[in-house]
């Protein structure tokens, strides 16, 4: 998570359908497919809610499934933002307006929340708000106490320190050239989707695999190499033929 900086190899992920993706644009646009469409599935009752709740014998109760719909869960609050002005999470030039704004607001821990019709501080209500999902789900699949502590104050370190990036001279130039290589600066969007993809996978982890992974793997009939997979994969998708 803190190697943005001195990153040089080109940051992509897998879709769920497999294909390699990269750039804040192509995971914005990936959302706002996905989570209206992940959201009527749950309200048709298709799908069990949270994520955190299925067993292995649910639709979509495999491991890529509940860590790539946990995440979803969370950035609902950023895609309901109201005026959809993306550009504070991903635009260079507006990161230190973002960032000041986030580091402005005063932590809550609502899951349920109303928007202030100011953009800056409603993405920050929004952010706080998946965390304190992530919170949520984390107590109700068993994450060990000692993960769940300190997640909005863990977050807020990682973006004092990209806002230290920002303010070093030639940080939007060199945020451009680091997007021309296919590298992950630290925008917020990147910041964002990066926690909860971390914090999404502790969750699986509980939900699937238990308490403790190397005991489960004996009670649990689950393909031989995917606890190793679990472990090393960075993102959902890297599961995505199991």
């Amino acid at each position: 998570m803190f190697d943005w900086w001195k990153s040089t190899k080109p940051w992509t992920k897998k879709s769920t359908d497999g294909a390699r993706v990269g750039g804040p644009q192509i995971i914005l646009e990936e959302l706002r497919s996905r989570v209206p469409r992940y959201l009527d599935d749950v309200d048709n009752g298709k799908l069990i809610y949270p994520a955190c709740k299925r067993a292995l014998s649910d639709i979509d109760g495999d491991v890529r499934a509940v860590w790539d719909h946990t995440r979803l869960e969370a950035m609902r609050y950023v895609m309901a933002v109201p005026g959809r002005d993306f550009g504070l999470l991903s635009t260079p030039a507006r990161q230190i307006e973002m960032i000041d704004a986030y580091l402005f607001q005063r932590p809550h821990e609502d899951t349920v929340i109303d928007f202030t019709g100011t953009t800056t501080a409603d993405f920050a209500i929004a952010i706080l708000a998946g965390l304190n999902w992530m919170t949520h789900c984390a107590q109700l699949s068993g994450v060990q106490r000692t993960q769940q502590s300190g997640t909005i104050r863990n977050f807020r370190k990682l973006v004092t320190l990209a806002q230290q990036w920002w303010l070093t001279d030639g940080a939007v130039e060199r945020c451009g050239q680091m997007l021309a290589s296919g590298a992950q600066p630290p925008l917020m969007l990147y910041l964002i989707w990066s926690e909860y993809t971390r914090l999404a996978k502790q969750i699986t982890a509980a939900a699937i695999f238990g308490s403790s992974i190397e005991r489960s793997a004996k009670l649990v009939a689950l393909p031989a190499n995917l606890i190793p997979r679990f472990e090393t994969a960075r993102d959902p998708g890297d599961l995505s033929d199991t």
